[in-house]
């Protein structure tokens, strides 16, 4: 079943390639409009608008904060009843250090506020704030897929893992289009027909 959408798609498969196609070009808009570096880093309001801005063509749900607990393999996001108390908590995060940047990361995967798009939204938000606070990105090129989501789901119990992977693949190439089109490219988040399929419960 696919997720409702604006287009009144009902096929998963093609609600996927639809998506990627309008969100990649809402990604750009967002980069080049210069929106995206107006935005205040870290916070979770800027991670609704990114998040609205890549996917309110697609979906009414696009920046809202979702209202159904979901899971990943075997892994439950933060139920919807302490949702709103986990963001704020997330927000009050320190943002200094690269440690303390991807600490404060992982904690906003864990909450997963959305129904769809999470990991897209939070990857442009996570270079923005690694921009802003240290002057770098991560080139997501230069990061293995698998290694990527094994550490991910790792990274509640054990965040040394995501550290080192992303740190790996820091460049200074802040203001370089294809390096901050990496993070939501096609291969990075074609994960619905993974064991990472995000589901209802």
């Amino acid at each position: 079943m696919a997720l409702e959408n604006k287009f009144g798609i009902t096929d998963s498969v093609e609600l996927a390639k639809t998506e990627e196609k309008v969100s990649k070009k809402r990604a750009i808009e967002l980069f080049e409009s210069g929106y995206l570096n107006s935005l205040e880093a870290g916070t979770f309001k800027t991670l609704a608008e990114i998040h609205k801005y890549l996917f309110e063509q697609i979906y009414d749900f696009a920046g809202k904060v979702r209202t159904v607990n979901i899971a990943k393999g075997n892994f439950r996001f933060a139920p919807v009843m302490y949702l709103q108390a986990a963001l704020e908590g997330v927000e009050k995060m320190p943002q200094s250090t690269f440690d303390e940047i991807i600490e404060k990361y992982v904690e906003m995967n864990i909450a997963h506020p959305f129904r769809e798009g999470n990991g897209r939204s939070t990857r442009i938000w996570l270079d923005l704030i690694l921009k802003k606070e240290l002057g770098v990105v991560i080139d997501w090129s230069l990061v293995d897929k698998d290694d990527y989501l094994m550490a991910m789901e790792r990274s509640p119990i054990k965040d040394v893992e995501i550290k080192h992977t992303l740190k790996q693949a820091l460049t200074d190439k802040i203001d370089d289009r294809e390096v901050y089109m990496k993070g939501i490219d096609h291969s990075y988040y074609y994960e619905g027909y993974t064991i990472y399929k995000t589901k209802e419960l």
